[in-house]
Parts: structure tokens; sequence; C-alpha cells
């Protein structure tokens, strides 16, 4: 049994993820910053359709709790699953802020960068050693990365770094037979940046091919197929999955 790790699995995307991997059969751990109930709702929902789940608590913009959070990580998959490794990272937690460049404080700059690339780029580093050979890293960006929307400078700037950051976990860790991929969603129904109201929805509707915006499990699904050992041979690339935006 495959054993993956989900930050930001509480709701959206992490979500869906967690459910997905888990009814093809994996062991899933997701992590949750403050939303203890939703993750543990996860949690139940898995464990109803005949799963196994665990939720741990975990501040990404904070590097120095890593350690602390490693150590529990061992202990939970020794006592669920017997084993000491995990065979799947996926970095996917974030929040979004929606401000013009102008307005930007140093505060906002700092939190979106913590979480969306520092964060990343040091909890996979802590948690290595812990990663099985022949395992998996998936970093969740984001199509703005390739299509400049207004207000989101900062996050899309550190999700563009993330995505070339995959490609160097793919050339260095490579010796050990991990993947690194990215996956990075359009327009999708969550609650990321206040969600979406009637008019936005309908903009980025009219601005994607099949006519809609995403939802979560559009991209659950393709995180979980990703991992299957039929694609095993897909490194170092970035997959997006946004129904055709801005084409």
């Amino acid at each position: 049994m495959k054993v993956i790790l989900v930050t930001g699995g509480s709701s959206g995307i992490g979500a869906s993820t967690a459910v997905q991997c888990a009814a093809r059969g994996m062991g899933v751990v997701l992590t949750y910053h403050n939303h203890a109930t939703a993750a543990q709702d996860v949690v139940l929902n898995i464990e109803a359709a005949g799963g196994t789940a665990a939720a741990l608590r975990l501040d990404v913009s904070n590097i120095a709790t890593f350690p602390a959070f490693k150590k529990t990580l061992e202990v939970l998959l020794q006592k669920t699953w017997g084993r000491n490794s995990v065979d799947v990272l996926v970095n996917n937690a974030g929040f979004g802020l929606f401000n013009p460049i102008e307005t930007v404080t140093e505060n906002e700059f700092d939190r979106l960068f913590n979480v969306h690339l520092k964060g990343p780029f040091f909890l996979t580093q802590a948690l290595l050693p812990l990663l099985a050979a022949g395992g998996h890293i998936i970093n969740v960006t984001s199509a703005t990365t390739r299509v400049a929307t207004v207000g989101v400078a900062p996050y899309a700037a550190f999700k563009g770094g993330l995505e070339v950051l995959t490609r160097y976990m793919a050339k260095e860790f490579g010796a050990r037979r991990i993947r690194a991929n990215s996956v990075s969603p359009g327009a999708i129904r969550t609650g990321l940046g206040g969600g979406l109201n009637d008019e936005f929805e309908a903009l980025l509707a009219s601005q994607t091919a099949l006519g809609r915006v995403g939802e979560p499990d559009d991209v659950g699904q393709v995180i979980a197929n990703l991992i299957s050992d039929e694609n095993g041979w897909i490194n170092a690339q970035s997959i997006e999955v946004a129904g055709g935006y801005n084409i």
C-alpha cells in the first residue's frame, strides 16, 4: 500500500486529493492549520468508505516546527501502517490574496512567500529522509504562472518559483528514483481567496474552453492518477488542469 502525505488537506483540492487517493487504496496523512474539525471530517469520510487516514496539524509557514512534525509523522506511520516512510508528498497548502502590486504590504508578501515557496522547499528538505526510494513529489502550482491575472502577482510569482523548484527536485532526487511534478490548476471552485462570486465565476467560465470553472475533484483525480505506477515515466513536468483556460 502506498502512503501519501497531503498538506492543506482539510478542504478544496487537498481534501479531494486525499479522498481520491484513499479510494485508490492508498493510506493518507493530511495536514491542516486551523481547521481541525474539517480535517477530521475528511478522515471520517475516508474511513467510512473503507480507507485509512489520519490528520496532523502543520503550519507550513513556520519551518521551525518541521523537525517536531517529522517526529510526529514517524510515530503515526509506524503506528498506523507499520512503516517509517511515505511514498508521496503533495505540497498543496496555500491561501489566496487579491491585491494589485501597488498596495501589497511587506507582511502580505512575506506570508505568501512563506506558505507557497519557502515552506514547500524546507518541508520537502525535512521529510526527504522519510520519502521512500521510487517515491513522488507533487507541487500544486497555478495557471496564474502562465496567464497574468491582476491582483495576484506575489502569489503567482511564488507559484512560478515552485514550478521551477519542481524541476530541480526531479534533477537532484533522481538518483533515488524520486519523481517530481507540478500540477497547475486553473479557476477552481474552492474557498481560496474568499471563493468565487457569481459574476467572477461567469467571467472565468467564459475564458475557459470547456465553459465552466473547475471543481476540486477535477484536480484531485489528476493528482491521484499521476501518482499511479502507470504514469511512472512522467517526471519534471508541469501539468495544467484548467479546462483550456485562456488559450
